[in-house]
């Protein structure tokens, strides 16, 4: 079926090349616009206590009892005029007037008396009403930054007065623009590396331009799919850095191995039609194959019971499958219309024959250093902290910091994202008494009854920021101490239930992974076997991985670093999915070898010294493409990138070139049992 597909592709290579092209420029405008109906939201966790919390209160109590969680900073240096202020305040107010959802709070009409009592030089608040749950807050507050002139820079002033918006969703709205500016950033710097690491690796323009030219089709219209999508369900702010650095990699690996085999066939003499069938048969087969093992490992992270991380799920694997459409289409037209043109591979390295014939030789030695060192690595792993929140993803000098701050400075941290308590009415007293007496409560306010008379409405006032530990620790103290019944939500109650819910899921996520990367890679090589020893050589770069992660962490933050708690199972997914790309592409060499004829210990020196130069190269890629988002993005996109890039540059060193040939070395023969092959060779010898 494919060799009939790749084969047609071959005879319409101008008409699949035109549809490309039509799709690629109706897809550009969509993807300069797909962060406009991204949300800041997706943190709530379905039927958890403070999303509960959330219903009762928008459901239960009036706008006016509560609390204000939104609120405009106004920020000038002494001696500004009066005028100034008034400026501003008018400014404030015609944008508040055009959101839906906010409204202006009586407290602060008249002006030129609450102006009067502010010290000159002091930063001036003013809370805004929310009409909408936390969930929602971000997107109205997105709205409301763009109506106030904010972006990452500063933006939104009045004369002397800078304007900042403040609050929960606040900070998850200025994160939106945020990541913005960072996946421009990382793709500005990524591509001009990836294009010289192509080039390198080929020695050929024509052929290193083929990769990069797949890679950014894929972004593209993986971006319009994107802003397609978020009209119609919730998406989060990290789908598009999340995609683009997985699509820019997986994109330009999947054709860089199949443009090195068809390299490869033009150096042994083949045609040009005989050398892209041959390469789209061999590498192009692994490429879906691979491609299939990333989409599957990454469809693990949809039993997460949160937007935030299924959405960065659904980004992933909506760049996966166009790079694998685009790899399986448009690149054989390209090959074909080229041909030759893009000339032959240059001869594989002897460095590679000769480290391969170490390998196999001493194959005990080599698997017990590769176990010792993987092992070593992982070991940081055991002392694993988690952790989330916004405020600490804010660079210094971010105007949405700078606004943090300043409110902090006149209200207090905890104001802007207090508690909400629901508690029984027979129980409000003892409530009331157990939250006061708890030394990170700084204010406790009765509000309201709600209109089905089952709770009170408390708003309780931490001393810290809704991000910090201490905050945290009241949420899970109040839970554990209030009366039976009792409800506690708030921004730091999402917090805590989020990392609950993720943490809870990562075994799902792990049974899920091994399950079908082991089903898949036993259907391609039919050898279980085989299969295994790939997962669990897997299993080792994954704990390696989020062991030097820890330990950097650890490191460079001291006792309060922890790892963002969607960082362990993104870095899960993806990198089980990515390792299977060199798996795959390795054991189908060395299986085709084997298939040949040639015994195991020399059909891994020729599958290693057949394809260690191209997953090299490839490595070099995609290690490149997740440090740049590494070193652009935010804590929890740089976490991702960090970790995908140390597991990738030791899956394709370490596992890859020491573990995996040792290993097969080792089991020899045994490497393809299947199930039933003895019988089938014993009924054979008998007839």
């Amino acid at each position: 079926m494919l060799a009939a597909v790749h084969g047609w592709v071959g005879r319409h290579r101008v008409a699949v090349l035109c549809g490309w092209l039509v799709l690629v420029a109706c897809a550009v405008p969509f993807a300069l616009r797909q962060s406009d109906h991204l949300t800041g939201g997706g943190f709530a966790v379905d039927d958890s206590a403070s999303a509960r919390v959330e219903h009762a209160v928008l459901h239960g109590i009036p706008v006016n009892y509560r609390p204000a969680t939104l609120g405009v900073v106004l920020v000038a240096p002494r001696g500004t005029p009066r005028a100034d202020y008034a400026a501003a305040t008018r400014g404030v107010q015609r944008a508040v007037r055009g959101v839906r959802h906010v409204s202006w709070v009586s407290q602060n009409g008249d002006l030129a008396q609450f102006f009067a009592r502010t010290r000159p030089g002091k930063p001036v608040v003013l809370p805004l009403l929310l009409d909408a749950d936390e969930y929602h807050a971000p997107d109205i507050a997105k709205h409301l930054r763009d109506r106030l002139g904010l972006d990452t820079s500063g933006g939104g002033r009045f004369g002397a007065v800078q304007v900042h918006l403040v609050g929960a969703g606040a900070l998850w709205a200025g994160m939106v623009d945020l990541t913005r500016d960072d996946l421009a950033h990382a793709e500005r710097i990524g591509f001009p590396i990836v294009a010289l690491i192509l080039f390198l690796v080929f020695g050929a323009l024509a052929a290193a331009v083929l990769p990069l030219a797949i890679g950014a089709v894929s972004i593209v219209v993986t971006g319009a799919l994107t802003a397609l999508l978020a009209r119609h369900v919730d998406l989060t702010f990290y789908v598009p850095n999340t995609a683009s650095m997985i699509g820019l990699g997986v994109a330009v690996d999947y054709s860089l191995f199949v443009v090195v085999r068809f390299r490869e066939e033009l150096r042994d003499d083949a045609t040009a039609e005989a050398a892209r069938a041959t390469a789209m048969a061999t590498s192009g087969t692994a490429v879906l194959f691979s491609g299939f093992a990333v989409v599957l490992a990454l469809a693990a992270l949809l039993v997460v019971p949160t937007a935030a991380v299924r959405s960065m799920a659904v980004g992933a694997i909506m760049v996966v499958l166009v790079a694998m459409l685009a790899c399986s289409t448009l690149l054989p037209a390209l090959l074909s219309l080229l041909g030759r043109r893009i000339g032959p591979a240059k001869p594989n390295a002897a460095a590679f024959r000769r480290w391969s014939e170490v390998v196999v030789g001493h194959p005990r030695v080599s698997l017990a250093l590769a176990l010792l060192v993987l092992l070593a690595l992982a070991l940081p792993l055991l002392g694993i902290r988690t952790g989330d929140g916004a405020l600490r993803q804010f660079p210094k000098g971010n105007e949405t910091l700078a606004g943090v701050k300043a409110a902090q400075e006149v209200r207090g941290a905890g104001e802007s994202s207090p508690l909400k308590i629901l508690v029984a009415p027979r129980d409000t007293d003892r409530a009331v008494a157990i939250v006061r007496h708890d030394p990170e409560v700084v204010r406790t306010g009765l509000r309201a009854r709600t209109r089905d008379k089952k709770y009170i409405f408390l708003v309780v006032t931490p001393k810290h920021d809704p991000d910090s530990i201490a905050v945290k620790d009241l949420v899970r103290r109040l839970r554990a101490e209030l009366p039976r019944g009792s409800l506690v939500g708030g921004d730091t109650a999402t917090q805590v239930d989020f990392n609950h819910a993720i943490l809870g899921s990562l075994w799902k996520i792990g049974v899920w992974i091994l399950l079908a990367t082991f089903l898949l890679l036993t259907l391609m090589l039919r050898a279980p076997l085989l299969a295994l020893q790939a997962v669990l050589a897997n299993i080792l770069s994954v704990g390696a991985a989020l062991g030097i992660l820890t330990l950097i962490k650890v490191t460079f933050s001291g006792s309060d670093g922890y790892v963002d708690t969607v960082t362990i199972p993104v870095i899960m997914a993806v990198v089980f999915g990515l390792s299977m790309d060199y798996e795959v592409f390795l054991l189908s060499r060395i299986r085709e070898r084997h298939l040949a004829g040639v015994g195991t210990s020399d059909a891994v020196l020729q599958g290693i010294a057949g394809s260690a130069r191209t997953i090299t190269g490839a490595a070099l890629v995609m290690v490149a493409v997740f440090l740049c988002f590494a070193l652009t993005g935010v804590p929890v996109i740089t976490e991702i990138g960090l970790g995908a890039a140390v597991a990738i540059a030791l899956d394709a060193t370490l596992v890859r070139l020491v573990l995996v040939p040792a290993a097969m070395t080792l089991v020899g023969p045994a490497c393809w049992w299947r199930p039933g092959a003895r019988r089938a060779a014993t009924t054979t010898t008998a007839a």
